[in-house]
């Protein structure tokens, strides 16, 4: 369960900007029900005299669902995923990895345009600034002392570049779908 509710969490935390300032709100020691400054400062010191009708409720469908879906629909991710590999050999494993994994690229190139942190390659030197954000820089190894650190890059971190998922405008009902039933009709 709590793997679970991690992944659940990380994924809220990764699309929902208030989902994300909440949690560093509750990191850094503030109280997690105080609005964040953009809501304090949008908030109206009075409220509208005549009440407008209530607008229908938009869909709701968690951007982590919308990714899982698209990932399926384009690339049969979560198929590959879910699926028992025992009795499949490693060339054929390898054969349907290889085309998943091809299409699972363009989408997140396409929703995503994933691009390395850093333009230095693995293996080369590099030395932090003096405020080390852990956000971009994790430091491994022998950490001792103050920054500024230098050290051997060993992964060059990656960045989203940008983040357009799709609108889902479905029904309450389906909104946990990641990919509905097929029925071939005979």
């Amino acid at each position: 369960m709590s793997i679970g509710l991690a992944i659940q969490a990380f994924f809220k935390i990764l699309f929902n900007r208030e989902a994300a300032a909440a949690y560093q709100r509750l990191t850094s020691g503030e109280a997690v029900d105080q609005p964040t400054p953009a809501a304090a400062e949008s908030t109206p010191a009075e409220a509208p005299a005549k009440a407008q009708a209530p607008a229908p409720p938009k869909p709701t469908r968690s951007d982590a669902i919308g990714l899982l879906a698209a990932l399926q629909r384009e690339a049969r991710f979560v198929d590959l995923v879910q699926e028992s590999l025992d009795a499949y050999s490693d060339e054929q494993v390898g054969a349907a990895a290889r085309d998943v994994l091809r299409d699972t690229k363009k989408v997140l190139d396409r929703m995503f345009a994933i691009a390395p942190l850093t333009e230095s390659e693995e293996g080369d030197s590099m030395q932090t600034p003096a405020e080390v954000d852990p956000g971009q820089i994790r430091l491994t190894g022998n950490v001792h002392g103050d920054a500024p650190f230098s050290g051997t890059i060993a992964h060059h971190g990656w960045k989203a570049a940008k983040c357009e998922l799709p609108r889902w405008s479905g029904s309450p009902e389906s909104d946990r779908v990641i990919a509905p039933i097929e029925l071939e009709i005979a």
